[in-house]
């Protein structure tokens, strides 16, 4: 799609350019990595020791404490997957050299989740080859395409994610409602390759809670098909290209930690800030549910915390 800028109600179309060189992507997306992924920058050029003969672009750690390894190319090449998927299988097998340097970097009381490793790939375009290869493959790795233009406008877009097309969870999909469908199959996915499972938070809800989970769990796939739902330990996170809303289950009510500044809107009595109080999940603003009033006050704290991110 082509990128216009107004001025004086007239549309000027804006050239495409690129990098002289990979390093400046690279370089610019590890100054940024709070801003672009919301993930710590952890090191740069990591070389993968004498005996693997490599050197990983990027390492940083991602908001819920995962391993991030991020690659990038200047030009479409086949070569950005395949070096991936190696750096992918060799931080598993070497899962202590990346704690060391997390805790030389960020502190010793860090405690790096291997539940999930996030590979990104940044390039200004990518094969059909390599697209259906990722996809047969199932490896947890995002395509993300750029597109840098003469006015210094860089522009990110994610083109393909983890999906899965297997059995949906039972106990979200009645009825067949299309968006829970594929809410389904994500979360499909994620009971195949994570520790944490859709099923073990819904066993620990009550029939009320559990309702009420439903009906919010639809309202935040429906927002754009390429929302995430991610299990963990204490929480089921949803996220584009980071956090934006976390969902914890307690006894009789439901508990959000939203992507929003506290300050920034007029506190509700169910909410509270939570900037300097302990919390699973990730975000500023806490929001209890525990009823279908509460939950439709919430969507617009929801979407609010949606926009905070960008898509």
């Amino acid at each position: 799609m082509p990128l216009f800028t107004i001025e004086n109600e007239k549309l000027q179309l804006q050239k495409t350019a690129n990098f002289k060189l990979e390093k400046e992507i690279q370089t610019l997306i590890e100054k940024n990595m709070e801003t672009v992924f919301n993930c710590k920058f952890i090191a740069t050029e990591f070389s993968t020791g004498d005996e693997h003969a490599g050197r990983i672009d990027s390492l940083a750690l991602s908001e819920d404490n995962n391993p991030v390894i991020l690659e990038y190319k200047k030009v479409e090449s086949s070569e950005l997957v395949n070096q991936s998927l190696y750096y992918l299988s060799w931080i598993k097998d070497h899962k202590g050299d990346f704690q060391i340097e997390v805790n030389n970097v960020l502190g010793k009381n860090i405690k790096v989740d291997w539940d999930d490793i996030r590979v990104i790939c940044i390039a200004p375009g990518y094969k059909k080859f390599d697209l259906h290869a990722v996809k047969m493959m199932g490896a947890n790795i995002e395509l993300w395409q750029y597109k840098l233009y003469d006015n210094k406008i860089l522009y990110l877009e994610e083109i393909f994610q983890r999906t899965a097309t297997t059995t949906t969870v039972e106990a979200i999909q009645q009825g067949k409602n299309p968006v829970m469908v594929e809410a389904g199959k994500k979360a499909a996915f994620t009971r195949a390759n994570a520790t944490y499972t859709m099923e073990q938070h819904l066993k620990s809800m009550d029939k009320d809670v559990k309702q009420l989970f439903t009906d919010l769990r639809e309202y935040i796939m429906g927002i754009n098909e390429s929302i995430e739902e991610t299990p963990k330990k204490f929480y089921i996170a949803y996220k584009i290209s980071q956090n934006f809303v976390c969902v914890e289950a307690r006894k009789n009510k439901l508990m959000l930690y939203l992507k929003v500044d506290p300050k920034s809107i007029e506190m509700p009595k169910n909410g509270r800030n939570v900037v300097d109080i302990g919390h699973y999940g990730t975000g500023d603003f806490e929001l209890a549910i525990s009823n279908n009033e509460e939950l439709e006050n919430a969507k617009e704290y929801i979407m609010k915390a949606y926009e905070n991110i960008g898509e």
